[in-house]
């Protein structure tokens, strides 16, 4: 689930360079659903440079159609939540299933070989059904749709659903929409083209929990919203690529923030991620903001790493539900997560397939 929430008694949340996004020269600032501001710039009148005048004209015409599509984005309201899908009494469950107590935060887990071997089995399946859900991601398409899909795969592996029943949570999967910042409960909203839907999966298998999550695009969407999940992805593996055995957490945050900051996006501070392993949430918590926090990480330690980026700065509110956390201005948000295992040299993504 997508991560924890960074404060005390709050609810729970939620390495390598990447080739083929470079930064941009200067970067343009889509807000809430894609309308674009025109960064400021200032040019010498010159013949030589009227192609000026057309890259600003192009920005103004995709600003203008931004804006047009913008409109037809309603805010995001609660559907019907269907009841709670059945898991086979032979699966087994995760202590924490049928309590609806906050489960007491444990202190940091080590694995061994044969951890680590459980520990890649349920990321491998993690990332297998998240690959699966994305392709359900289509107009029309309720979100409910995609959880009992993902539910029924789950459960055919043999494996619990690592949310259903967490603190209550009354669903398989997360799937957080546009300006959902992340902890959506799946319903009878249908996904509209040119949405953007974050669906974090988290499997709990042979007494292992793996999850990993993606925000996948509707349909045709604008340019902005393409490069926003493109910088919030490379986000993610900029804090990946930083770690290794004896690195302070608090490098993680500094680059994803610096990074998001460089083009114009915002870091959600209220999310973090976590350890995980046999528990479903250990420490360390991961900051995915600036910070100067002390620890340090060690060969053998697993955990999330799953920045929140916003287009725009602004607070999170949560429903009464208690979960559903959404933007408060309505500026749309993303979120990428891996679940990693620090090496002595690195770090090996164990959600990646």
């Amino acid at each position: 689930m997508a991560g924890l929430a960074a404060g005390v008694g709050a609810r729970p949340s939620a390495a390598f360079e990447a080739s083929c996004f470079r930064p941009l020269a200067s970067p343009l600032r889509p807000v809430r659903s894609g309308r674009l501001i025109v960064p400021k710039r200032c040019f010498t009148v010159s013949s030589r440079l009227a192609w000026v005048e057309d890259e600003l004209m192009e920005i103004r015409k995709s600003q203008e159609q931004s804006s047009v599509k913008s409109k037809k984005r309603p805010p995001l309201r609660r559907g019907k939540v269907s009841p709670q899908l059945p898991v086979p009494e032979h699966i087994p469950r995760p202590l924490y299933v049928g309590s609806k107590g906050l489960p007491e935060l444990c202190k940091g887990q080590l694995h061994d070989a044969q951890g680590i071997a459980g520990m890649r089995a349920a990321c491998k399946l993690a990332a297998r059904v998240l690959d699966f859900a994305g392709t359900l991601v289509k107009p029309s398409v309720t979100t409910n749709e995609i959880d009992t899909a993902v539910h029924n795969m789950i459960i055919e592996a043999g494996a619990y659903p690592s949310p259903l029943g967490y603190c209550g949570f009354p669903k398989s999967i997360c799937t957080s929409v546009n300006e959902c910042v992340c902890h959506g409960i799946p319903d009878s909203t249908q996904l509209q083209t040119g949405d953007i839907i974050n669906i974090d999966v988290n499997v709990f298998l042979n007494g292992y929990h793996g999850g990993t999550s993606r925000t996948f695009a509707c349909g045709q969407v604008d340019d902005s919203i393409k490069h926003f999940l493109k910088a919030a992805e490379e986000c993610l593996e900029k804090g990946i690529s930083v770690c290794r055995d004896g690195v302070n957490y608090r490098k993680i945050g500094k680059k994803i923030s610096k990074l998001a900051y460089f083009y114009g996006y915002y870091v959600v501070e209220r999310f973090v991620g976590h350890g995980i392993g046999t528990m479903y949430h250990s420490e360390p918590l991961i900051l995915h903001h600036a910070n100067e926090n002390s620890g340090r990480m060690v060969e053998g330690q697993i955990f999330t790493i799953e920045p929140i980026l916003t287009m725009e700065k602004t607070e999170c509110v949560t429903w009464e539900d208690g979960w559903t956390t959404v933007t408060a201005d309505g500026s749309w948000a993303a979120q990428f997560e891996h679940t990693i295992l620090v090496t002595r040299n690195g770090a090996e993504i164990l959600t990646k397939l």
